[in-house]
């Protein structure tokens, strides 16, 4: 019996020490899988928005060494009645109203404050189909309607294959992805854990198999589309999505402070949600938007993009928010309108004809519940109107 009891005390420290050898060994990983899973609890959500770093990899978007031209302010506005409750409900965590170039609203709640380079999510995917605008004209892409194999090869034999470049702009790839950010087990949720845990967005791209509709028959949102997108640049160009937008669309518009991307363990940019920039910064991508491309004295990004890629292009259902190139328009717009937007509250909204651009943050862990989209349209058209 003591014999055995000696034994089974060593083999006890023998499993304790691998135990604390392999903690050690994948301790990164185990910090970085906890920080996903507990990304979006109440009470740590608004931090987390404001420090991606110390949950994702990620690569750096320099600033460069000029200093970003100061966004001018305008005439002090007050909000619209009802905002207050709005702010509150929404859990912005800021907003910036620009008017004719000018800064007319600019407050930061919850905490946080002008320095915060927040979370883009989803309004990342607009910022792509800038950079695809300005490669597509440059001769790099010959055509968005070529297969997206071309420019892809390992998508090959995967449920992509068959689909063209306008295909995925258009979130019309027919591919089959769960995008249910409430399901752990989602397609959505899983590619986050890949990246996460250093795995590779390629390979988690070509891993799809099946599709519910041909590709271009129907509109359905697949995050993973927007990687594609990326695979196509970084296959035309040999050159990475980080570098590409730094160069050809950071660099023009200036940046209050270093920005950055959220990576896979290969390195590549989550570019359909890994920005994190201040909002001052988002203001003025927005602004180039509004202003047909220009910024500064430079055409940024081609006119004739611009407008075709906000315009509701892609074959979404009737009466439903319509989609273009990576951009929302609402399904009652007037000419002019349309948004960036990504989960949990970040918007980039334009209203060309008015001359108006607003940039929201957020930490909405609401924000799918019926009606939250609608009154976050409401408010900003009411910001536009009151202006």
């Amino acid at each position: 019996m003591r014999t055995f009891g000696k034994w089974l005390g060593r083999v006890l420290l023998a499993l304790i020490l691998a135990a604390v050898v392999v903690g050690l060994w994948k301790r990164e990983e185990i910090q970085r899988l906890w920080a996903v899973n507990t990304l979006f609890d109440e009470g740590r959500i608004v931090q987390n928005f404001s420090h991606m770093d110390r949950a994702f990899r990620t690569a750096p978007l320099p600033r460069g060494s000029g200093a970003p031209s100061d966004l001018p302010h305008g005439a002090a506005h007050d909000l619209p009645e009802g905002a207050e409750r709005w702010l509150e409900e929404r859990a912005v965590t800021s907003l910036l109203v620009m008017k004719e170039g000018a800064i007319r609203y600019e407050e930061y709640f919850q905490g946080t404050g002008p320095d915060d380079r927040r979370i883009s999510w989803s309004v990342a995917k607009s910022y792509l189909s800038a950079l695809f605008g300005v490669l597509l004209d440059e001769g790099a892409i010959a055509s968005i309607d070529d297969p997206v194999t071309k420019y892809a090869p390992m998508l090959t034999g995967s449920a992509y294959d068959g689909a063209s470049i306008r295909n995925v702009l258009n979130m019309a790839s027919g591919v089959t992805f769960d995008e249910d950010y409430f399901d752990f087990n989602s397609d959505i949720n899983r590619m986050g854990r890949v990246v996460a845990l250093g795995g590779t967005l390629d390979d988690f791209a070509a891993s799809f198999t099946d599709r519910f509709a041909d590709p271009g028959a129907t509109w359905q949102y697949v995050s993973i589309d927007t990687h594609v997108i990326g695979m196509v640049i970084r296959g035309a160009t040999g050159r990475s999505v980080t570098e590409l937008l730094a160069e050809k669309i950071l660099a023009p518009l200036g940046l209050e402070r270093d920005g950055f991307y959220i990576t896979d363990g290969a390195g590549v940019a989550f570019v359909l949600g890994g920005l994190n920039f201040t909002t001052r910064d988002y203001a003025r991508f927005g602004q180039m938007i509004l202003q047909d491309g220009e910024y500064g004295g430079a055409q940024v990004v081609p006119a004739d993009w611009i407008a075709a890629s906000t315009a509701p292009s892609a074959p979404t259902a009737p009466g439903k928010t319509r989609y273009g190139y990576q951009w929302w328009i609402p399904s009652d717009a007037h000419d002019g309108e349309f948004f960036g937007r990504g989960i949990y509250g970040q918007y980039i909204y334009i209203d060309r004809p008015a001359g108006v651009l607003i940039v929201a943050t957020g930490a909405d862990r609401r924000f799918r519940d019926t009606g939250a989209f609608e009154q976050n349209l409401e408010m900003f058209r009411r910001i536009a109107q009151s202006l």
